[in-house]
């Protein structure tokens, strides 16, 4: 059962935000703290808000029974998860475990914890089941509340291709419609940044809702004034692969009044190579490595004081 407290809590947050807060540089823990704890479940944020990070960012995916959960993948992915007799499934076959076609009871019955992910040694192996959006809410503000003691952003990817559309997600106007519902009862939207591959989800939302901060996810070899053509508008947020990055475009990103923060930063060599390309935040599943820089970097700017 829900914690009505917690719930009015949240309302009364809700009703009295007034303003955007944008932190001075934004530490974003990727998946909430893939390189620790299984990825995108309710540890791994609990972890990332200990490490010090500003924003949360996440994905969503949606059940047959309409539930809005946190999952990479509108389906089990291979490299994670095990079926509900706990045995691990192929790259081959991962795609036939849709999602979209499966109600949230079964999708509870899968493991994508236990087995742990071989590109993150460090990461903790834990039985974990895909979360609904709804309880990582929960989970985090009443982490905040009671222990952290500071609000973050939250930035959710709306995942979706054109050829997945009906497939394996809903089209892009009923997935953003369903999103945006769920996160007005728990969240003021001042706090949330809607970031997508999908140039068709920002421009959904930039129409009906122009006041929420958007993030064009990019991994392309387009310039930037390409993508910003093709998307038609510069969103808050331009988010790059951080290898497609320098420090002129860095620059140019800010001439036109966009913030920078590039994915996924795991070296801290290159977590500090990007802020000294003035970088406004970056998203790492290391979150505890950026706080150790920022730690190291303020040390070496007071000493030279």
């Amino acid at each position: 059962m829900r914690n009505i407290f917690l719930v009015l809590f949240l309302a009364m947050a809700k009703s009295t935000f007034s303003q955007v807060y944008i932190p001075k540089f934004d530490i974003q823990g990727h998946r909430g703290c893939r390189g620790l704890k299984p990825e995108n479940s309710i540890p791994a944020f609990i972890a990332a808000l200990d490490s010090g990070v500003t924003t949360v960012e996440l994905d969503v995916a949606i059940t047959k029974d309409r539930q809005i959960i946190v999952s990479h993948e509108p389906w089990m992915s291979a490299a994670i998860c095990q079926n509900p007799s706990g045995k691990v499934i192929t790259s081959k076959d991962e795609m036939k475990y849709n999602i979209y076609q499966m109600m949230y009871e079964e999708v509870k019955q899968w493991d994508c914890g236990s087995k742990g992910n071989e590109k993150f040694p460090e990461q903790e192996k834990i039985s974990m089941y895909k979360p609904l959006l709804r309880d990582v809410i929960l989970a985090v503000e009443n982490h905040i509340k009671n222990f952290t003691k500071y609000e973050v952003d939250y930035n959710i990817e709306i995942k979706s291709l054109p050829g997945g559309d009906d497939k394996f997600h809903p089209k892009p106007e009923e997935f953003s419609e369903m999103v945006y519902a769920l996160i007005d009862q728990y969240l003021p939207m001042e706090r949330v940044v809607i970031q997508s591959f999908d140039f068709r989800v920002l421009k959904y939302w930039h129409k009906k809702y122009p006041d929420v901060r958007l993030a064009a996810l990019v991994e392309n070899l387009k310039t930037i004034d390409e993508n910003i053509k093709d998307l038609g508008f510069a969103p808050s947020i331009y988010s790059p692969d951080y290898k497609l990055l320098d420090k002129e475009e860095v620059k140019h990103c800010h001439e036109l009044k966009m913030r920078v923060i590039p994915w996924t930063v795991n070296d801290p060599i290159e977590m500090i190579a990007l802020k000294g390309m003035n970088v406004d935040g970056f998203i790492t599943d290391y979150p505890d490595r950026a706080r150790k820089i920022k730690m190291t970097l303020a040390l070496k700017a007071k000493g030279q004081k």
